[in-house]
């Protein structure tokens, strides 16, 4: 059952952050020379397709991380001190995007869907401004998640 849950959880990782990192490093930049129409209306189908995998990540890294955390480590006391710092920087993730999808997400589409093009560009910025946050975060997660056993 263990590696069945890690399994999850590294998947789960994966597609989130390397889906910022595709988005972030690739899109935005093939993107920016595209009319504002266009190039609103690509990202507003890009996040379409891209958050509902988020979620399902999230619910995967959550319960996958909690699950493990319990019954592997025994709790957090008991968990060696790479796997608290990952737990901690993923909880402040789930928390941007949670921020990020409730908040310029929802008003992106709206505005892209009304055809406000000042309004959406002015979200799909706030958008590019927390995945900046979010995405460096999700890298250190990796590299945590990946050596910390090795730290001591």
């Amino acid at each position: 059952m263990l590696a069945i849950a890690l399994a999850l959880h590294v998947l789960s990782a994966v597609v989130w952050v390397g889906g910022m990192f595709a988005a972030y490093l690739c899109l935005r930049p093939a993107a920016g020379p595209l009319e504002a129409p266009l190039r609103l209306g690509l990202w507003r189908r890009f996040f379409a397709k891209f958050f509902p995998w988020v979620w399902a990540s999230v619910v995967l890294l959550l319960a996958t991380g909690f699950w493990m955390m319990l019954s592997f480590f025994g709790g957090f006391a008991h968990a060696p001190m790479y796997i608290n710092i990952m737990m901690a920087l993923g909880i402040v993730m789930v928390a941007l995007y949670a921020w990020l999808f409730h908040g310029s997400w929802l008003k992106f589409k709206r505005a892209v869907d009304a055809s406000d093009w000042p309004a959406a560009g002015a979200q799909l910025n706030r958008i590019r401004q927390i995945i900046a946050v979010n995405l460096p975060i999700g890298l250190i997660v990796v590299i945590v998640g990946g050596t910390g056993r090795f730290w001591a």
